[in-house]
């Protein structure tokens, strides 16, 4: 059965049926889908929940659907790591990777967001799905709207990587290069869904497609014998996952799933495009739109949607916000790869780098749990650190050479000491 009563403004409280629609024709706020939880009580429990299959559909009562689920058969359920190799390098009791990069088909937690919103759509009768991307949600829509048989068109900043622009073109949508940020292709998106009636994901379907985040925090509590970690740094870009991680620990411990911890949650953003974090600092509820410049292109939104809500859900969990170099993504990238075999895109590496100053400044303590939320594969985005890595050698066949080359890695690994990222 469905839970869902309909959509409600989240500023004047005003109510609309489940429709395309996103902005409250009073008073303009973001729409949010509301759910009848004292139904939900005692009828959504672990068991209910453990019974169905290892899919982010195994949430559906918590998710904003009236039938059966259309797209995501496959998605979430990704892997919760105990990442001892990082706990030693960072001097830390508790750590955990949350990797998305993992997730089917395109690699990212896209597939949360946009398997909702794929069936959302086609509940409601829509036969065109787009989005506006900076890359993971372009090659999201794509695979997913190919399985359901919609068309696609896919909006994209003009100077995406390679990685991310073949992985939507391979399922056959229109894409649109858009000459401009992410924020000038977001607005186009709003005035194409307003003018052709299609289902923009991220723009007149968000407060459906928004819930599909969820699931990666209700995974995490149940990946962890359903207990909540003490701290969880999310990376942020238009603000859709870090506040529904949250909204997701909470409807768990309404429900009495889990023991209410006070669960902290952090904000990790590039130090070229932080307007959150700077909010954050700050002290402030407005975001101060920028013009992103970093090489963490997925997360270079200097305008963020759900921004506001990002930085609620911090103050509201005693969390803090917190950005990182570009120099110090690659680092963190690197790091993640040498210690716990994740290729993370420059999003997870800014959120492992955060996640380091955080531990180093003191505000997450050493003892306590942690869960780093890695979001999308690095394969997508190997223009960061192609120039950062050592060529491998080359030989000829020979025995005596691959000796002599032995010999000279031998002396090297005597004179190097051990590799420590910097800050820790």
């Amino acid at each position: 059965m469905s839970y869902v009563l309909g959509l409600k403004c989240r500023e004047c409280g005003e109510k609309y049926p489940q429709k395309g629609v996103h902005v409250c024709e009073v008073c303009f706020g973001p729409l949010e889908v509301q759910y009848d939880y004292a139904a939900m009580r005692g009828k959504v429990t672990r068991e209910s929940i453990e019974s169905k299959p290892r899919n982010l559909w195994r949430y559906r009562d918590l998710l904003p659907i009236n039938g059966e689920p259309k797209a995501g058969l496959s998605s979430g359920w990704t892997p919760l790591r105990r990442a001892h190799n990082l706990e030693k390098v960072l001097g830390v009791k508790e750590l955990y990777i949350k990797d998305d990069s993992a997730n089917y088909p395109t690699w990212s937690y896209k597939e949360r967001v946009v398997s909702v919103a794929i069936t959302k759509a086609i509940e409601l009768g829509y036969d065109t799905v787009g989005c506006a991307s900076t890359g993971n949600l372009a090659n999201s829509v794509a695979a997913h709207a190919a399985v359901a048989g919609l068309k696609a068109f896919v909006m994209i900043p003009h100077d995406l990587e390679q990685g991310k622009v073949l992985g939507s073109l391979i399922f056959g949508p229109t894409m649109v290069r858009i000459e401009g940020n992410y924020d000038d292709v977001n607005r186009l998106c709003s005035e194409i869904a307003d003018k052709y009636k299609w289902a923009i994901v991220n723009v007149n379907l968000r407060p459906f497609y928004t819930e599909g985040a969820k699931t990666f925090g209700f995974e995490v509590a149940e990946q962890l014998g359903w207990r909540l970690p003490k701290h969880t740094v999310c990376p942020t870009a238009g603000g859709t996952i870090l506040p529904k991680i949250y909204k997701a620990y909470q409807e768990f411990i309404d429900l009495g799933l889990v023991a209410d911890n006070a669960p902290k949650i952090y904000s990790a953003q590039a130090a070229g495009c932080n307007p959150v974090v700077e909010a954050i600092r700050a002290g402030h509820d407005l975001i101060k739109p920028q013009k992103p410049k970093t090489i963490a292109k997925s997360i270079a939104i200097g305008n963020p949607a759900d921004g506001f809500y990002v930085v609620q859900a911090v103050k509201q969990s005693g969390g803090w916000g917190e950005d990182a170099t570009d120099a110090e993504i690659v680092d963190a990238i690197k790091l993640l790869a040498r210690t716990e075999g994740t290729w993370t895109e420059p999003a997870g590496g800014t959120t492992l780098a955060a996640t380091i100053k955080l531990i180093n400044s003191g505000r997450i303590p050493r003892d306590e749990s942690i869960c780093v939320c890695i979001t999308g594969n690095g394969l997508k985005t190997v223009e960061v650190v192609v120039d950062q890595l050592e060529p491998p050698t080359s030989i000829p066949p020979k025995l005596d050479a691959f000796d002599a080359l032995m010999a000279t890695y031998q002396a090297q690994q005597a004179k190097t000491p051990a590799k420590v990222p910097a800050g820790v």
